[in-house]
């Protein structure tokens, strides 16, 4: 049997949502431990994390230099890095991974820009290792199902795509430290909502389609007096077999929570599906036949049935759609291949996407082509 990887967290320390859910994930099909990490850039801070995640303290280290020297050292030294620190840090964080050798697991965006995302993806060429961006939902089994069915035609040609993703805890002042570093531009980037938040939807439609952006028209605004990065989007797309689509990124919609949802409209039928609702994916017929393909049921494929980890009716959600792209990492690690795991193609396609967006709507440019990075899968 083969052992369990060792895996190094960069990030994601006291007071950190997404730390805990990679720890989570990467964990629950047991072929991954987290043991080490730089948890915090405070040394005493990230010290205080080694008893939230129960790890050795020796192993909760002052700073990257250290921690990849030390765990250099040791015969249970670490195979990979998770990187769970705000935009800013992650090129940084994947050069300092790659010169040691170790692999990357990173939140996205891929980096703070589109320059730095060039250099990094330079960077895990010349390093040869494995690089993999979480992004969540396509670990749904039914975003898989979605992809699956989108390619086989199921609901004929695309023509218009619709992806939403609407929240409202920035409404209001961004206090706490989860929301004060997604508002301040030498932290997160060029772009706020667009690209914590924007990046996931633009992955998602270009993921379940199969299919390019080639031009937008972007909206993007401060709404909240005195914010320096976006915190509402509305964009127009146009995809490379000429559909028509409309994305929507907002974290000032109040009452609203993580509603993500996608819908894709062809010649012979359309689908829809929701993140919160996600063992669901609704199938229109042009007959007037609606089909709800339910998770964990015979009615879905093979990609779908192996990403799918309960009977039918026990709900399955976000620990588990993250824990199916740590699978694909673990995989990837082991030599095997994971065709579907989003990595540099993603990030470099989405980072092209946050700055094309928000320059033409800086510039009030119109129609725009998106600057041609990478390639989706």
């Amino acid at each position: 049997m083969n052992r369990r990887l060792r895996m190094g967290m960069i990030g994601g320390g006291a007071g950190a949502f997404i730390g805990p859910v990679h720890r989570f994930a990467a964990e629950l099909d047991r072929e991954i431990e987290l043991v080490a990490g730089v948890f915090s850039s405070d040394a005493g801070r990230s010290l205080a994390s080694a008893a939230d995640y129960k790890i050795d303290p020796a192993r909760a280290y002052p700073d990257l230099a250290t921690m990849f020297a030390s765990e250099a050292k040791r015969e249970d030294g670490i195979d990979f890095v998770t990187i769970a620190s705000p935009n800013h840090h992650h090129l940084p964080a994947a050069r300092a991974a790659l010169a040691a050798g170790v692999a990357v697991m990173s939140d996205k965006p891929m980096t703070a820009s589109l320059a730095e995302a060039r250099e990094l993806a330079e960077l895990i060429a010349q390093a040869g290792r494995p690089y993999a961006l979480t992004y969540t939902y396509s670990g749904y089994p039914l975003v898989r199902e979605a992809r699956a069915r989108v390619a086989a035609g199921a609901i004929g040609t695309v023509r218009k795509v619709v992806v939403e993703y609407r929240q409202g805890w920035l409404a209001g002042a961004a206090d706490g430290k989860q929301a004060e570093w997604r508002v301040d531009p030498a932290r997160a980037g060029a772009g706020g909502c667009i690209g914590d938040i924007g990046v996931h939807a633009f992955q998602l439609a270009e993921f379940v389609t199969g299919l390019k952006v080639t031009r937008l028209l972007a909206d993007l605004a401060a709404v909240v007096p005195g914010r320096a990065l976006d915190d509402d989007c509305s964009i127009l797309l146009r995809f490379e077999n000429g559909a028509r689509g409309v994305l929507l990124a907002s974290q000032i919609e109040v009452g609203e929570l993580n509603g993500l949802r996608i819908r894709i409209y062809g010649d012979q039928g359309g689908l829809v599906w929701r993140q919160e609702t996600p063992n669901e994916l609704i199938l229109h017929r042009i007959d007037g036949g609606t089909e709800i393909v339910r998770a964990g049921t015979a009615q879905i494929g093979p990609d779908a049935q192996a990403r799918t980890r309960t009977p039918g009716g026990h709900p399955e959600g976000y620990l588990e759609a993250f824990a199916n792209l740590y699978r694909d990492f673990a995989a990837v690690l082991r030599g095997a291949a994971a065709p579907l795991l989003p990595g540099i193609a993603d990030g470099l396609r989405s980072m092209a996407f946050v700055e094309t967006a928000v320059t033409a709507s800086r510039d009030d440019a119109g129609w725009v082509d998106l600057i041609g990075e990478g390639a989706t899968q």
